[in-house]
């Protein structure tokens, strides 16, 4: 299961016969690499997802930590 960094959003489809729903993951390996590190260094961002963010970081490369 990929991981996520935020809530999954449910999206209402309009004009369909029956409702229908469509759900928008937030998942962390569509975040660029910019993004994931200003996220990083928010001073807001919980420990959890701060883990979350260096483990990407160190899956796809060119991130060192100290």
């Amino acid at each position: 299961m990929p991981t996520k960094i935020g809530k999954s959003v449910r999206k209402v489809v309009r004009g369909a016969s029956r409702p229908s729903f469509l759900y928008d993951h937030d998942y962390i390996k569509v975040k660029s690499k910019a993004e994931l590190i200003e996220m990083y260094n928010n001073s807001s961002t919980i420990p959890k997802k701060k883990q979350k963010i260096k483990n990407e970081l160190v899956r796809r490369g060119g991130v060192v930590f100290e």
